[in-house]
């Protein structure tokens, strides 16, 4: 079937994206699902600066590539031997499609899936090669194992978690990446408990998503960095005790904790902030860390941080999650209430305005747009 999707060529860093145009739109060619696969209409995808890492290449990826790894969509077709999912299933789309059976499956951590990461790294799907081919015949490869800024798109059956159909496209869409990664982090690695003291360095969707997990877990003073005042005000919305620029943000906790953090969540991918942070947090405190830094950028941090004063630096990728067991669970907070990602969603906007969306998030405007890729937001 022919199916429109946005495509990068080629990476690009020239500003603004809106006017450069590094991502088109184009019409492929997707192949039908195969053994284990199944056809989703997408009908939202969220942008997510892993999207941006890619474009302005501090993700290396095979090009040329079918963006978007942060969806919800209904099930259109199955291949066989499908047994998850079903047509006309509303479904969130995960970017790690775990196989269940590697040693990382087996140890409970299908977010480490090592034939997921081969498949990822590739461009190729978990249960075979590319589907995606250009006008002239040419493989365009899948982002994550999604690629959802698109019509349609053909993803193994283990990239698909059912949702309830009441739950808002909108609102779903920010689950499958923003919510998986932030509020697991603090869920899942952190391991909060009630009365915990936790900071969020980087309040992108990610980092806003852990200020909400942290609420939801209980945990007090909940603390939130970052140097735009709007985002700061967001994170104030969203349940956050206080909020600080980063140039005050180390002093500022440790005074308000009497010593440091509990726990800080490192949201935005650079050495320097997870260095802020192992300085922020009480002796015995715990990083976690789940921004992603451009290749080949290094940690230097005080040696003595670890054993001399048993801190801890720890890494966190998708939230430590299961994501069968952790979408439907965040989906029940936020319907208690207790998780308002939709307070995170600032702007709906075409598949054709992928551009002007990628200059909005790099601008740092932007915490969580969505792509109407086929036209069926439910307002």
């Amino acid at each position: 079937m022919r199916t429109r999707a946005a495509v990068l060529r080629g990476v690009s860093t020239a500003r603004p994206y809106g006017a450069t145009r590094p991502v088109e739109v184009e019409e492929l060619e997707l192949g039908a699902p195969r053994e284990g696969e199944a056809l989703v209409r997408i009908a939202a995808a969220s942008l997510c600066h892993s999207d941006l890492s890619v474009v302005n290449g501090d993700r290396v990826r095979p090009l040329p590539m079918a963006l978007g790894h942060e969806a919800v969509g209904v099930v259109a077709e199955t291949g066989p031997g499908v047994t998850r999912v079903a047509p006309g299933d509303h479904v969130a789309l995960v970017f790690v499609p775990s196989c269940g059976f590697c040693a990382d499956c087996a140890a409970g951590r299908p977010a480490l899936c090592g034939r997921a990461a081969a498949a990822n790294g590739s461009g190729a799907l978990l249960h075979g090669p590319s589907l995606l081919t250009d006008a002239s015949g040419a493989v365009v490869h899948h982002q994550l194992g999604v690629s959802a800024f698109a019509e349609h798109a053909v993803v193994a059956q283990e990239s698909l978690v059912p949702i309830p159909e009441d739950v808002p496209f909108t609102v779903a869409s920010l689950f499958g990446c923003a919510v998986l990664t932030g509020a697991g982090a603090v869920v899942n690695t952190a391991a909060v408990r009630p009365g915990q003291s936790v900071v969020v360095y980087g309040l992108g969707g990610v980092g806003l998503s852990a200020v909400l997990g942290a609420r939801a877990a209980g945990a007090y003073p909940v603390v939130a960095v970052d140097p735009v005042a709007e985002k700061r005000e967001l994170a104030l919305r969203l349940g956050a005790h206080h909020t600080f620029a980063p140039e005050e943000a180390v002093a500022a906790v440790r005074d308000l904790t009497g010593g440091g953090a509990e726990v800080a969540v490192e949201a935005v991918g650079s050495p320097r902030v997870m260095a802020d942070c192992l300085t922020a947090v009480a002796r015995g405190g715990r990083v976690v860390s789940v921004g992603l830094p451009a290749p080949g950028r290094t940690l230097e941090v005080p040696a003595l941080a670890f054993a001399g004063e048993g801190k801890s630096l720890i890494g966190s990728y998708m939230g430590d999650a299961v994501p069968r067991r952790d979408i439907p669970r965040f989906l029940d907070l936020w319907r208690a209430g207790l998780m308002p990602v939709e307070r995170m969603h600032t702007g709906t906007l075409p598949l054709a305005g992928i551009n002007k969306a990628l200059e909005e998030l790099a601008s740092g405007r932007a915490v969580r747009q969505v792509v109407d890729t086929s036209g069926m937001l439910v307002a």
